[in-house]
């Protein structure tokens, strides 16, 4: 779609600062809207390119004003600030806006749709949830650590913990077994809210035909494939499963010049949900357990027994990463790639 206008606008709660130039960037307009007024001025508006910085609410200011005829665009912030002229304002960010999305090699992030919101909001609940647990755990472990009782780490660890505080000739004062009473019950509180978002997610994740599609990959479950449908983009906004992996993060960090490559440890430069699970599943294919289906003389097998487990898991990571593209872009299931050779 070609628009004669590109209309940068700056996002805020109560005041919208939009600025409006030709597709040479000549100035035609400046305005500051009330948050009434702002839909009013789309309605009106005849259609053009609208972009904005993809921050908080800006995927559903997209969808509201893509209703009324525009095309929208979203640019992560950190590429609008070198653009930015001088002082820090409203006006010279809805400026520093247009010019970026100007730049032809700038690159956009695509608006998520409401489902997809609704799902990250329950994904993210339950990653809160599970850090509040934590806390609470190492609060119970050091109330017990300042009497002498060493309790290892880990959420299976309260059993441990019961059986300290239910010992007969339990040395703790009674007003510390109460107060890591009450931890506890914090804590089994949290536990089943947990419990009840992952079955939420699970239900979610056996609806789609993308989430069953990429369970049926070793190392992905119900939380990955939610994950992957929430966060990421559509797959034919990446070139190949290469671009997908660079997206998530799970590249090494450059430092060439003078025509020497130097390569570093990953740049963790993208989505960090996705990359976190794609880790801990790629994890779970190389412990003790998962090993057993790892085939002899493969790739895998190979890097796993020269390597550092963790650099294996981010390599295994990468390649998953780069399968999920072929396999959501050609419509396909996981086809392990030994036994295709094989046939």
């Amino acid at each position: 779609m070609n628009h004669d206008t590109i209309i940068g606008v700056d996002l805020a709660k109560s005041v919208f600062q939009l600025h409006g130039a030709s597709k040479t960037g000549q100035l035609l307009f400046r305005v500051k809207l009330s948050r009434q007024a702002f839909p009013k001025f789309w309605a009106k508006q005849a259609p053009a390119l609208v972009v904005m910085e993809a921050c908080g609410s800006a995927h559903y200011w997209a969808r509201e004003i893509a209703g009324f005829g525009h095309e929208v665009k979203l640019i992560a912030p950190h590429y609008v600030k070198p653009f930015v002229k001088r002082q820090k304002n409203d006006a010279a960010d809805a400026e520093a806006i247009v010019i970026a999305a100007q730049r032809p090699e700038m690159r956009f992030v695509a608006p998520k749709s409401a489902e997809q919101q609704a799902q990250a909001i329950l994904f993210r609940a339950r990653s809160r949830l599970v850090r509040q647990r934590t806390e609470l755990v190492n609060a119970l472990r050091a109330s017990l650590y300042e009497y002498g009782h060493v309790v290892p780490k880990g959420i299976h660890q309260i059993a441990k913990i019961e059986e300290i505080l239910d010992a007969p000739h339990c040395d703790l004062p009674d007003l510390v077994r109460e107060e890591c009473r009450d931890l506890m019950a914090q804590i089994a509180e949290q536990t089943a809210r947990i419990d009840a978002r992952t079955g939420k997610i699970k239900m979610l994740a056996a609806q789609t035909d993308t989430a069953r599609r990429l369970q049926t990959m070793p190392g992905i479950g119900s939380m990955t494939a939610l994950a992957v449908e929430a966060f990421a983009p559509p797959m034919d906004a990446f070139r190949c499963g290469r671009d997908f992996a660079a997206w998530l993060g799970l590249v090494p960090r450059q430092f060439s010049s003078g025509g020497k490559d130097r390569l570093g440890r990953i740049s963790k430069a993208g989505q960090a949900d996705i990359r976190r699970l794609l880790i801990i599943g790629a994890m779970s294919r190389l412990n003790w357990l998962g090993r057993q289906a790892i085939r002899e003389g493969s790739w895998l097998a190979r890097l796993a027994m020269r390597k550092p487990r963790m650099l294996v898991a981010v390599a295994l990571a990468n390649k998953m990463a780069r399968a999920i593209w072929a396999m959501l872009t050609k419509s396909e299931d996981f086809r392990d790639p030994m036994l295709t050779a094989m046939a």
